[in-house]
């Protein structure tokens, strides 16, 4: 019995102490801990960059030149001489309308000159020679007038032969009906032996000059009132040259391989709409542009030698709305920044105010970075570029 007690003790003396060493042993391991490092955080050091900026708008296309096809005289269309949807040239003939009558006409018209031409003759001999008899007395004065007068009516008359000849010529040369421009002709909307009319509202065919195209993009009136403060505060510089350069983005997606240059911009904004009209001329030699077709224009607004971008992705709102970014300043400390964006230029915000260069903005790790709280700098492209390996290992280790 007192040998049972004395093992019991025995053995509540030994748990004892084992639960003292080990209560000591884990304030040991406790204390020699070190502190927690501070978090990490990916950023980008601002530095300027010359940027050029830009203005993605809709527009349509529209031929350079248009020239609407209608008869000067009326009468029997004889032949069409033209292929639909060729190119034509200017001065190319392209109906024939019966010509006759026309003949006839200016066949008369020259008979009426040469008989005006004849009587004009006559009456000047008759009015030279009343010139001199009148001065030794031989006629008189009235008769010598009569002469005169005469001689000016027949010369009148041979001018309204004349100008009756011209006329008849140029009404026999409308039968032969020519292109205005030259460029592409559309689709005939008459054909052999249809009846036409000179001066008609029906277009016999159309005309367009494709080698060149207008484009024409609606910009809305506060995007100009913006590009212009901007121009003004020097945020944005004007390269010098007098016409803004565009390019083209096709209905596909894809870049037209051309640029052009912005002619022309519009001085009244439409009511309606709160926008006017730029006007962009675009060189198309092998008429891949045509009439019509729906377009983005990338228009130039201005350069910016010293501009300052942030990445969208470190860009915040705080609860007033403005724009916000975390960087690291002295002590490596986080702190909160309100900036100005003026306008995105790709991924990137640019920046008209609160940031300067070597700013070291946090892009990455923003959750564990709290304001006054120190972090740990790592570069954000080489985040990326761990990570971009990473993924592209990922793979392989599937293998």
């Amino acid at each position: 019995m007192h040998i049972t007690n004395k093992a019991k003790l025995i053995a509540m003396g030994l748990i004892l102490t084992a639960g003292l060493n080990m209560a000591g042993c884990g304030k040991k391991t406790a204390a020699s801990q070190p502190p927690a490092s501070p978090p990490e955080v990916g950023v980008v050091v601002v530095q300027p960059q010359h940027v050029t900026l830009t203005t993605e708008l809709p527009g349509r296309t529209s031929a350079y030149l248009i020239a609407e096809v209608r008869p000067q005289v009326s009468g029997i269309i004889q032949k069409r001489l033209f292929i639909e949807g060729s190119d034509v040239k200017a001065g190319q003939v392209l109906y024939q309308i019966d010509p006759a009558t026309y003949k006839a006409a200016y066949a008369s018209a020259r008979a009426t000159q040469a008989r005006a031409e004849a009587t004009l003759n006559t009456l000047h001999l008759k009015a030279e020679r009343y010139r001199d008899l009148v001065k030794i007395k031989a006629v008189s004065q009235q008769e010598n007038d009569d002469a005169q007068a005469a001689l000016q009516q027949a010369e009148a008359e041979v001018a309204g032969a004349k100008a009756a000849v011209e006329s008849a010529r140029i009404n026999l040369a409308y039968t032969r009906v020519t292109a205005p421009i030259s460029g592409r002709i559309g689709r005939s909307s008459v054909t052999d032996g249809a009846l036409v009319t000179a001066n008609q509202a029906a277009t016999l065919s159309t005309i367009q000059m494709l080698s060149t195209v207008y484009v024409d993009v609606v910009q809305s009136s506060a995007e100009l009132l913006q590009l212009q403060k901007q121009l003004a505060t020097g945020l944005l510089k004007k390269d010098g040259t007098s016409q803004a350069r565009v390019k083209l983005l096709l209905e596909d997606g894809s870049a037209y391989p051309l640029p052009g240059s912005l002619k022309f911009s519009e001085v009244t904004v439409d009511q309606s709409t709160g926008s006017y009209t730029l006007r962009a001329v675009f060189p198309n030699p092998k008429q891949t542009l045509l009439p019509g077709m729906f377009v983005r224009a990338v228009v130039e607004d201005g350069e910016n030698p010293q501009a300052i971008l942030v990445p969208q992705r470190g860009v915040t709102r705080n609860p007033g709305g403005e724009a916000m970014v975390m960087v690291v300043g002295a002590g490596e400390k986080v702190e909160p920044r309100v900036i100005k964006v003026a306008r995105t230029v790709g991924d990137n915000w640019l920046v008209s105010d609160g940031l300067k260069a070597g700013d070291r903005v946090i892009l990455e790790g923003i959750q564990r970075a709290k304001p006054g709280t120190p972090v740990k700098v790592v570069p954000f492209e080489s985040k990326q570029a761990v990570a971009t390996g990473a993924d592209q290992q990922a793979p392989v280790a599937k293998k």
